[in-house]
């Protein structure tokens, strides 16, 4: 303060001074106004912020425990969609533009005397619920007596959203039909209902999802089942099955997990069999960043007071500053073998069998993750352990239905490979192998099982407003019988087929599908030929 007090004061009189020297005698003297400006130049500058280093990662693997079965349903050439609703902002508020073109229709016909159907309907709805419909037909013949089949459904579903959860609501209808064929039509000559498969199924399912979101303590997802499936034959079976599964997340990266099911069900055949299972499973699941994992052990009172225990212990690991991620573990589950299963992998089997459950075990190893942005693997080396092992070996005689042949025990190894490519929504292209090698079991061979899978398919967008899809199917090692009880390799096959689809305006497109375009005539099952090449296409309507 005083050195400033001196400034100010020699500042004075130097302007005093100043003064007295440009006096003029008798004038006087006036000092010109002046203005001292003082300029800086300033320049902002925003601190920059760290920048992030992105490593491509996989997911941590879903804890929650999923039911397994025997079941490997092939792709099916039926697709039914509904378009999702429009992504945005929450702060803009609701949207209530309404989704253009909810429903459609598409028919087609081509070759094979082929006639399809698919129609879907989603356009009713409001602020608290939804629904869908969907219709569905597809008919074939082709040129061997009796070669033909046919299938229609129909599935109505909905969904509620209360206070308590989402409800949600599915009826569903399916009729199937099939005749048996695969005889030598040289020396029998069959018609009538002898021949003939007709399995009709009504379903019934209702449950109910816990509101809440990642973050919620408890939840929970009730669900009660019920079906009726039969057809000639006299047989026919009823089931109501229930699935009350529990979660309770003890802190964030660690969840307890309960869960009761069961079913009832009967099969009647002149008579009827019981196939009924009560199941208890519980454990802990756990996941963070680089470790995910769960510890489920459950236990299941099945048929013939057969207890069984079903551990499901999992576990991977991220390995750090990579996107490789090692997983192993051991995984047991039950399966009913209901009529309704079995007919689904083969429908040309005897509707009379022995009733039996099974269970299987998996000693599994694997590795998998990713390169770059666009290019994931997995590989999974596996030891299977299998109690009651469903199998379709043919009868004597015309060999033209199967019977369900149980493999008491029996072990087997599998490789199983996969590796997809995707470049966003332009193209995407896949590949799968599935590789096993059965041991000696209680029968001569696991009889109609394939031994080697592989599996390929790619989508492609390039130009707007067509699309392109092309598939690729190759078995072999399946195991059967001939008349003299020798066993007998089918040939191995590939089915190879595609299909394409342009819109011609926003409401109408244009659809083909070919099927089998190598024209092979192979067998998936034991004298079973299959459909030559068949082309159809037609029109998809939207509305």
């Amino acid at each position: 303060m005083r050195a400033g007090y001196l400034f100010l004061l020699v500042l004075t009189g130097l302007a005093n001074a100043a003064m007295a020297q440009v006096k003029t005698p008798g004038k006087d003297t006036v000092m010109k106004g002046a203005t001292i400006e003082v300029i800086q130049a300033y320049k902002p500058v925003v601190k920059q912020a760290p920048k992030p280093e992105w490593v491509p990662q996989l997911p941590p693997p879903d804890t929650i425990h999923k039911a397994e079965t025997y079941d490997d349903v092939p792709q099916q050439s039926l697709y039914f969609t509904y378009t999702s609703m429009p992504l945005h902002p929450l702060a803009l508020g609701k949207d209530d533009e309404a989704i253009p073109y909810r429903d459609y229709i598409k028919l087609g016909a081509g070759n094979l005397n082929t006639t399809y159907f698919d129609m879907g309907i989603g356009a009713l709805h409001g602020q608290n619920f939804e629904t869908a419909f969907h219709l569905h037909g597809l008919d074939q013949k082709g040129g061997i007596v009796n070669q033909q089949t046919s299938e229609a459904g129909i599935e109505a579903e909905g969904m509620l959203h209360a206070a308590i959860g989402d409800w949600h609501v599915l009826l569903a209808g399916e009729q199937h039909k099939y005749l048996d064929y695969g005889y030598n039509h040289d020396l029998y000559h069959f018609t009538g209902d002898s021949i003939k498969h007709f399995y009709n199924l009504l379903k019934a399912t209702i449950d109910l999802q816990s509101k809440g979101d990642s973050n919620a303590a408890f939840s929970w997802h009730p669900a009660l089942n019920f079906s009726t499936y039969g057809g000639l034959h006299n047989a026919s079976e009823n089931t109501f099955d229930f699935e009350l599964p529990f979660a309770y997340k003890i802190e964030k990266n660690l969840q307890a997990q309960l869960a009761l099911s069961g079913a009832v069900t009967g099969y009647n055949n002149d008579s009827t069999i019981s196939n009924n299972f009560v199941r208890l499973l519980a454990g802990f699941g756990y996941s963070n960043n680089l470790f995910s994992g769960h510890a489920l052990l459950g236990y299941v009172a099945g048929k013939y007071n057969k207890n069984y225990l079903l551990p499901d212990i999992q576990a991977s690991y991220q390995l750090p500053g990579t996107t490789y991620r090692l997983f192993a573990g051991v995984q047991s589950s039950f399966r009913q073998n209901t009529y309704e299963q079995l007919t689904t992998e083969n429908p040309y089997m005897l509707s009379a069998y022995q009733v039996l459950q099974s269970r299987k075990t998996e000693y599994l190893v694997g590795l998998q993750g990713a390169s770059g942005d666009h290019f994931s693997w997995s590989g999974r080396l596996s030891y299977w352990d299998f109690k009651n092992l469903p199998t379709f070996l043919n009868n004597f005689g015309d060999q033209k239905q199967f019977l369900v042949a149980y493999d008491t025990s029996v072990t087997a190894f599998s490789v199983k490979l996969g590796a997809r490519y995707k470049d966003a929504n332009i193209w995407s292209a896949g590949l799968s192998a599935d590789i096993y090698h059965y041991g000696k079991g209680s029968l001569p061979d696991v009889w109609g099982m394939p031994a080697t899978t592989l599996k390929g398919d790619v989508t492609v967008t390039y130009i707007p407003k067509l699309t392109l899809s092309a598939y690729l199917l190759i078995q072999g090692g399946i195991h059967a019988r001939d008349n003299f009880n020798h066993t007998i390799t089918l040939n191995p096959y590939a089915d190879l087929g595609g299909s394409g689809e342009y819109q011609i305006i926003k409401r109408l497109s244009v659809f083909l599908q070919l099927n089998n375009i190598l024209n092979n005539q192979y067998q998936r099952w034991l004298n079973y030929q299959a459909y030559g090449i068949n082309i159809y296409g037609g029109l998809r309507l939207k509305f």
